[in-house]
């Protein structure tokens, strides 16, 4: 199941046997299984033979930075990260047990996502480009969150998106109606350190009812839009909400803005996944 080349490779940089393994589930774009090494430790490996194999590298730096933030988020520690001869990217990292919520792990969810979001920086972007999903996210810095948004988040997308046929030049026109009404939408927001990826299937509650967090896309952005990708796909309670606006407010209006907001992570969609995403990114820009 696990490519021989990658189980090599771990073996000889961690200097560990692989014992035993069990395949999991990995998402939609990776293989992944549940190893134990020689040493004790129980991992969580995925690996991909068709993706670009500097993903796994980026995502370990994504992962130390959110970790670097110094919340109560758990997030995996990292073993391994390297690609074979064949370019098969692999990431070995812990491998943390899903549990369940606890009375507070909600209100406790939520707050410590407000003040990993009071880690800001002086500009919007990254040191560094990463991947979201399978697809190349670029970061380059913007002193300004609009400029940021549409020249990293939507445009890339939407050029991907009509260069494939799935969105049409109506849509394109859509689109440069809303830049230009952006200004009077986005309120002004430090950049703030996102998870960059944050919805239902990225984190869960661990055995002791941890909030554990995982799969970034990192970058510094605008707070809001994080908030608003955990409302597209649900999975997020209340009083996580109501802890995070009482730890960190936002400004009034976010539920009519985050539709804008939310047209990145569909526009990812579209291009990874096509069919309903693409109508309803139409649905969004008709608006405008």
């Amino acid at each position: 199941m696990i490519p021989d080349s990658v189980t090599q490779q771990i073996q000889q940089s961690l200097g560990s046997n692989i014992e035993s393994s069990q395949s999991v589930s990995g998402g939609s774009i990776n293989r992944a299984a549940k190893v134990t090494l020689s040493d004790g430790r129980t991992c969580f490996l995925k690996w991909n033979t068709t993706a670009d194999p500097h993903m796994f590298e980026v995502e370990e730096k994504g992962l130390e930075l959110l970790k670097s933030a110094n919340t109560s988020l758990r997030v995996p520690d990292v073993f391994a990260t390297g690609k074979t001869e064949t370019d098969t990217g692999y990431l070995l990292q812990e491998f943390i047990t899903e549990g369940r919520s606890e009375p507070t792990s909600a209100q406790e969810f939520g707050q410590a996502l407000a003040t990993m979001h009071q880690h800001h920086e002086d500009r919007y972007g990254l040191d560094h480009d990463n991947y979201i999903g399978k697809l190349p996210q670029s970061n380059d810095w913007h002193d300004n969150w609009i400029d940021f948004f549409v020249e990293e988040r939507m445009q890339p997308q939407l050029k991907m998106a009509t260069d494939a046929g799935k969105l049409g030049s109506s849509t394109v026109a859509r689109f440069e109606s809303m830049y230009k009404q952006l200004p009077d939408i986005f309120p002004e927001e430090p950049p703030s350190l996102l998870h960059g990826d944050l919805w239902g299937g990225n984190y869960f509650f661990d055995e002791t009812g941890q909030a554990t967090i995982y799969d970034p896309a990192v970058y510094y952005g605008h707070r809001e839009i994080e908030l608003a990708f955990t409302h597209l796909f649900g999975g997020f309670p209340r009083a996580f909400y109501d802890s995070y606006e009482e730890a960190y407010p936002l400004e009034s209006g976010f539920s009519q803005r985050k539709d804008v907001y939310n047209l990145y992570p569909l526009l990812v969609h579209t291009n990874l996944f096509g069919g309903s995403y693409a109508r309803q990114v139409e649905g969004i820009v008709k608006q405008f």
